[in-house]
C-alpha cells in the first residue's frame, strides 16, 4: 500500500502527541483522500488483562483514526460526537497492527467515518462507527498550532 502523505501530529496528545510520556505516538498517513492508516505496536503498559491491549486503548485509536479520515484539511478541527466500538477478538501487544479509518458522508458541521483495527494478515480486530461535529474556526482564532505543536514531524524526530 503507497503512503502518500504524513498527517500532522501534535506535542500532547495521548494518541498521536510526540511529547506524551504515556502517549501511543502513533503516526498517520493518507493513504488516498478520505482514508488513512496508521502501523503500531504497542508495549505491553498498554494490557487490559496479558498479551491483549486495553479496550479503552483500543477504542482511543479507533477514534482518531476515523476522525484523521475526515481531516481533508490539515487545519480543520473536529470532535467525536458518538463512537461505536465493536470488539471482535483481543488485540494483541508486542505485535504488528495496522489501523484504517474511512470517511463517509458530510452533512455541514456533522461527518461520519469508520475505523478498524486489523493484524497484518488482514483479520479485523476491533471496528467502529463514527459520528464528529466541526470545532468552529473562531474557537481557533488565537490558537497558536505551532505552539501545540501542531505539524508534521520528521522520521528523525520520532522517538
Amino acid at each position: 500500500m503507497k503512503l502518500t502523505e504524513k498527517q500532522p501530529g501534535s506535542k500532547s496528545c495521548f494518541v498521536c502527541g510526540r511529547e506524551n510520556l504515556a502517549g501511543l505516538k502513533l503516526e498517520f498517513y493518507m493513504i488516498e483522500p478520505g482514508k488513512v492508516c496508521s502501523y503500531f505496536n504497542l508495549h505491553e503498559h498498554y494490557e487490559g488483562y496479558p498479551g491483549a491491549i486495553h479496550g479503552g486503548i483500543i477504542a482511543a485509536i479507533l477514534d482518531e483514526c476515523g476522525g484523521r479520515a475526515q481531516m481533508i484539511e490539515p487545519n480543520r478541527f473536529i470532535v467525536t460526537a458518538q463512537l461505536c466500538v465493536r470488539y471482535r477478538r483481543p488485540v494483541p501487544s508486542r505485535t504488528d497492527l495496522v489501523v484504517y479509518g474511512v470517511a463517509g458522508e458530510r452533512r455541514g458541521r456533522v461527518s461520519f467515518a469508520s475505523s478498524e483495527i486489523q493484524s497484518m494478515d488482514g483479520k479485523i480486530l476491533a471496528d467502529a462507527e463514527l459520528v464528529l461535529m466541526d470545532i468552529p474556526e473562531s474557537q481557533f482564532t488565537d490558537v497558536d498550532l505551532e505552539a501545540m505543536g501542531w505539524r508534521v514531524y520528521l522520521d528523525e524526530e520520532v522517538g
